[in-house]
């Protein structure tokens, strides 16, 4: 009944926010008599900020239609290269009429930027993939908000966001040869998973791997988000935050963990912050300081935007990561796309070069939880291993903002390049490359005491032709 109580009570807060909206701008247009009242300045900043306390926020837009290169304006065409149930593969192709300039882009590494699934929309990686755009050819998971899904597309389990992602690497690697994967936060477990697996079968595996703030080992300097997940049971989450999306949705009678929960949440880790920051929005408004008051809202406009996930996932998620931390002991077995349970071994990764990125006041991945991959990651050189910590960085800071773009982009970037082959071997066609070996512990390895389960319905999957 949450979720109804919710969407009734934004259902009657929403025309008053939109009347706010009209009050304010009619007390700040000057040619209009209500702005030369007294206190009319104060008057229009009061129901500017009650519109955006009280006004709905739907999914941003990425906006990204130029980065300047080198001092040419590159026009950028995003589109949607693939599209299944639950995400999109979203692809940001660079075009110049530069000769110079477009020989160079064609030449530069493939990205993947893989964007967590944890309750805001991949747009909150808009700094992290205008910056990566300079030099690489970037794609970008955008998940979909599991209350537009309908339920005839099936369920999403942490298995299948496991599989999505191979599907993307396999994607990239048929139209590129190889490519580089980048996971930020939440995505590093699920990416490293997927890494193992192909490594595990022999097949080709991604030139190298940034991992960014996440919780590879949850147990080493336990956060806020740590310690709710080990003090609460599993079905506790499932009693307490799991809801059925309601009749207005496309997704309706899906049981999902909706997002006005998880924007709570985020809220309660620093509310004083967060009620400081919209007094002096407010403050701002009455100074006129707009350009303060418009890095506000598109600040807010971003973090107020949350998403539903699906109930399966964000469950399994909880246990598997914060609660039973099957990766780290070597216990997590993943049912592949033909029903198959297969174990999660990273050591059996040797041609995939490791970058982890963690940032020195991060309150969300504590401090070692992302450099625990090169521990598990035992077959990959040491000469290929690289860990980096952002001085100075809280979490959102290691890939958005001034850091990012300062310190940690100039290190990922320079990792990346450095095991990048030569054009000729980029353009390779896949089947010419000789795979790697797999492990012989992971031949002949069963998941123990497991029956393979039969394989769950998939939805149809539409792909946009691939492009060099």
């Amino acid at each position: 009944m949450l979720y109804q109580i919710y969407e009734t009570q934004r259902s009657i807060m929403e025309p008053f926010a939109d009347l706010a909206e009209v009050a304010s701008r009619m007390f700040n247009n000057p040619m209009l008599p209500l702005a030369q009242l007294p206190g009319a300045q104060r008057i229009s900043a009061g129901y500017d900020l009650m519109h955006r306390l009280g006004k709905d926020y739907e999914k941003p837009v990425f906006g990204i239609h130029t980065v300047d290169v080198n001092g040419v304006d590159i026009a950028i065409h995003e589109r949607i290269e693939m599209d299944l149930p639950f995400c999109e593969l979203r692809r940001f192709k660079r075009f110049s009429d530069d000769t110079d300039t477009l020989a160079r882009l064609k030449g530069q590494p493939v990205v993947l930027i893989v964007a967590p699934l944890s309750g805001h929309y991949a747009t909150l990686l808009r700094d992290t993939v205008r910056t990566m755009l300079k030099d690489h050819k970037v794609y970008i998971t955008d998940w979909k908000n599991a209350r537009l899904v309908p339920l005839a597309d099936g369920e999403f389990h942490l298995d299948d966001y496991v599989n999505y992602i191979q599907t993307f690497i396999r994607h990239l690697q048929k139209g590129y040869g190889n490519c580089h994967v980048m996971s930020v936060c939440q995505p590093t477990v699920p990416v490293l998973a997927a890494v193992s697996l192909m490594a595990s079968r022999g097949e080709t595996t991604p030139l190298s791997m940034t991992m960014m703030g996440g919780p590879i080992d949850a147990r080493k300097s336990p956060t806020a988000v740590n310690n709710l997940a080990t003090q609460r049971s599993h079905e506790w989450f499932e009693n307490n935050v799991i809801y059925r999306v309601p009749d207005n949705f496309p997704g309706a009678g899906r049981r999902v963990y909706p997002g006005f929960l998880q924007h709570t949440g985020f809220v309660a880790m620093n509310p004083d912050r967060h009620a400081s920051s919209h007094y002096d929005y407010f403050k701002d408004l009455i100074k006129g300081d707009n350009s303060s008051a418009e890095s506000h809202r598109k600040f807010y406009d971003e973090y107020n935007a949350v998403l539903d996930m699906d109930a399966d996932y964000y469950l399994e998620t909880i246990e598997t990561v914060f609660q039973e931390f099957k990766l780290v002991h070597g216990t997590w077995d993943v049912k592949n796309e033909k029903g198959q349970l297969e174990r999660v071994r990273p050591q059996d990764i040797q041609r995939t070069a490791l970058l982890t990125v963690e940032g020195e006041l991060d309150d969300i991945s504590g401090s070692g939880q992302t450099a625990a991959a090169h521990e598990l990651c035992t077959g990959v050189a040491k000469t290929h291993k690289m860990h980096y910590e952002a001085q100075g960085a809280g979490h959102y800071g290691i890939f958005s903002g001034r850091r990012w773009r300062d310190m940690v982009h100039p290190v990922v970037k320079t990792f990346i390049l450095a095991h990048q082959p030569d054009e000729a071997v980029t353009a390779r066609p896949v089947a010419a490359r000789k795979p790697a070996a797999p492990a012989p512990k992971a031949a002949a390895r069963k998941p123990a005491a497991k029956t393979p389960a039969a394989p769950r319905k998939t939805a149809s999957r539409k792909a946009t032709t691939a492009k060099a």
